[in-house]
C-alpha cells in the first residue's frame, strides 16, 4: 500500500491540511479561517492557540480521510513567514498574541536603527532591510512590552519562533527548531552562518536562548505525539510559504522565477549557491537548505495583493465574491483612469515605505464597481512591473514568470500581468504550489524520492501559458498613470 503525504499549510487568513499522493496528486483538503485581530491602525495579530487548534482539526480530518495515521508516510509544514509567537517552553502556552508579518508597530525602532547607521551591515549579513515586516523587531517588542514574555525571558522559559517552530513544538511535544528558510526572515541569521548570530540578537535585544536550532528543510524533525492522530507520524519537511511555492513551481535552477499572488505578492528568483546581493532594495533569502548546504533566492515582497480584493468585498461591500472581479474587469474596456495603489500596510519592495498609505486616484462620476474592481486587478500587474525593473537592475532579468497562489486562478489578471510585463507567463493547472512544495520536501526528507529534481519531475502537473498582447502605447500609458498615483502614496 502506497502511503500518502500530509501537508499543513498555515497561512495568514486561514489554515488547512492537504493530502497528496506520492505522484503529487491532491487527494483532499480541509480548511478553517483564522480570526484577524486589529487592535490599532497598523497592528495585526493572531491567536497562536487558535492557529494550533484549527490546524490540528484540519490535520485530523485529512488523517481520517486517508484511513488513519498508519497510511500517512510523512508530514510537510509550510507557513506564513515572519509572524512571531512567544510561548512558555515548559507549559507550551502562548504568552501573548502572535504579531503578524503585516504588523507595522516597530516602524519607529527600525527608523532608529537606520539613523544609527545599522542598515547597511544588517543587509550585508542577512540580506534583509530594516523594516517592521521581519521577525526580529517583533520579538524585541514582545519582550519589552508584554510582562508575561519579559518574565519568561528572565526565568529562562521563553520560546520565540515563527509559525513552523510553534507547530513543530506542539506536534512533537517540545522540539524547538527553526528551518533555514524561515530563520532567514528574522534579521537574526546571517545568510552564510549555520545558526542565529550573537551580535544580531544583541542588536535586536532578542534573547538567543529563546530561539530554536536552525535546521535543513528536508530531514527528520521528530514525530507527532501518538495521541494527536492515533499513531506517530514523522515530520520530514519544513519551509516558509514563499520558498515552498518556488520549489513547487520547479524553480530549482538559477534564474528561474515565480510570483505567488495570495494575501500579499511574493516574487523569488533562484540564485543558486551564491549569497545574493541587491542594490535595488530587493532581499536575499534562503530558498532551501539540504545537508547544511544552502540554495539562495533574490526576493521582492508586496504586502497587499489578495487582501485588497478582500477589503473591497468585506469592508466596502463592492463585491459579493472575490471571483466577481474577473467578470467586472471583462465588462469594460479599461479602468476609466482609476488607479489603485494598495499601500494599506505600507509599500514593500522595491520602495520600502512603511508609512505609505493606500490611494485611489482618477475617480469621476463615471466610476463604478467595474472600474474599481479592474483597477484592483491592474494593481497586481503594476506592482509586479516595479519589481521586474528592480530585478533586472540587480542583474536578474526575467525571461518568463511562473505564477501561482489563489489570485492567479483569475485568467484576466494572469493575462494582464503578461501584457504589462511584455513577457510570457506560466501557470500550473494546480495553482496551490505552496502546499505542493512542502509535499516535495517532505517526500525528500522521508526518502520517498532521491532529490528535489526527482520530486519536481514526478509530482508537478500540467502548465498553462499566457502570451503578451498589449500595444506598447497602452503599456506606457498604464505605467505613467501608475507612477503618478504611486508618488501620491
Amino acid at each position: 500500500m502506497t502511503k500518502k503525504i500530509l501537508v499543513l499549510d498555515e497561512g495568514t487568513t486561514s489554515t488547512r491540511a492537504m493530502l497528496f499522493a506520492q505522484d503529487g496528486k491532491a487527494l483532499g483538503s480541509a480548511q478553517q479561517e483564522l480570526t484577524q485581530h486589529y487592535p490599532a491602525p497598523g497592528r495585526v495579530e493572531h491567536d497562536a492557540t487558535e492557529i494550533w487548534h484549527r490546524t490540528l482539526a484540519c490535520a485530523r480530518e485529512m488523517v481520517e480521510a486517508a484511513g488513519g495515521a498508519e497510511r500517512i508516510a510523512c508530514i510537510g509544514i509550510t507557513n506564513q513567514r515572519e509572524t512571531v509567537v512567544a510561548w512558555d517552553k515548559n507549559s507550551g502556552e502562548p504568552l501573548a498574541k502572535a504579531l503578524v508579518w503585516q504588523d507595522r508597530r516597530t516602524a519607529d525602532f527600525c527608523e532608529e536603527l537606520k539613523e544609527a547607521g545599522h542598515e547597511a551591515q544588517v543587509q550585508k549579513q542577512t540580506g534583509l532591510l530594516l523594516d517592521p515586516y521581519f521577525s526580529g523587531t517583533k520579538m524585541r517588542w514582545l519582550v519589552r512590552n508584554k510582562p508575561a514574555v519579559a518574565a519568561a525571558a528572565k526565568a529562562g522559559t521563553l520560546a520565540l519562533g515563527t509559525i513552523e517552530s510553534w507547530l513543530v513544538y506542539k506536534l512533537t511535544g517540545g522540539a524547538r527548531i527553526s528551518d533555514a528558510s524561515n530563520a532567514s526572515r528574522t534579521l537574526l541569521l546571517p545568510l552564510g552562518s549555520a545558526q542565529f548570530d550573537d551580535d544580531l540578537c544583541e542588536l535586536f535585544e532578542v534573547p538567543k536562548a529563546a530561539l530554536g536550532e536552525v535546521t535543513d528543510n528536508a530531514g527528520n524533525f521528530g514525530v507527532t505525539l501518538p495521541e494527536l492522530f492515533g499513531a506517530p507520524i514523522p515530520i520530514t519537511g519544513l519551509v516558509g510559504d514563499q520558498q515552498s511555492a518556488t520549489i513547487g513551481q520547479g524553480c530549482l535552477s538559477p534564474g528561474e522565477t515565480k510570483a505567488t499572488y495570495g494575501t500579499g505578492a511574493f516574487i523569488l528568483a533562484n540564485k543558486g549557491h551564491d549569497i545574493p546581493t541587491s542594490d535595488n532594495r530587493l532581499l536575499g533569502t534562503v530558498l532551501y537548505q539540504e545537508n547544511g548546504k544552502r540554495t539562495y533566492a533574490l526576493e521582492g515582497s508586496v504586502f497587499v495583493a489578495g487582501s485588497l480584493v478582500q477589503w473591497l468585498r468585506d469592508s466596502l461591500g463592492l463585491l459579493g465574491t472575490a471571483s466577481e472581479t474577473e467578470t467586472l474587469a471583462r465588462s469594460i474596456d479599461d479602468s476609466g483612469g482609476v488607479v489603485i495603489v494598495p499601500a494599506m500596510s505600507g509599500l514593500g519592495a522595491p520602495h520600502w515605505q512603511p508609512e505609505a498609505r493606500g490611494v485611489i486616484a482618477g475617480l469621476s462620476f463615471a466610476t463604478g464597481r467595474a472600474q474599481i474592481a479592474r483597477a484592483a486587478l491592474e494593481a497586481m500587474a503594476h506592482q509586479t512591473y516595479d519589481l521586474a525593473k528592480a530585478f533586472a537592475a540587480d542583474g536578474a532579468e526575467w525571461t518568463s514568470l511562473k505564477i501561482d497562489g489563489g489570485m492567479s486562478a483569475n485568467d484576466w489578471m494572469a493575462q494582464d500581468i503578461a501584457n504589462l510585463l511584455d513577457l510570457p507567463v506560466e501557470r500550473p493547472d494546480f495553482v496551490e504550489t505552496t502546499a505542493l512544495g512542502a509535499a516535495m520536501l517532505a517526500a525528500k526528507g522521508a526518502g520517498l524520492v532521491a532529490s528535489l529534481d526527482e520530486a519536481s519531475s514526478t509530482m508537478r502537473g500540467a502548465i498553462g501559458n499566457f502570451t503578451p498582447s498589449m500595444e506598447s502605447g497602452v503599456r506606457q500609458a498604464r505605467v505613467a498613470a501608475w507612477q503618478k498615483a504611486l508618488a501620491a502614496a
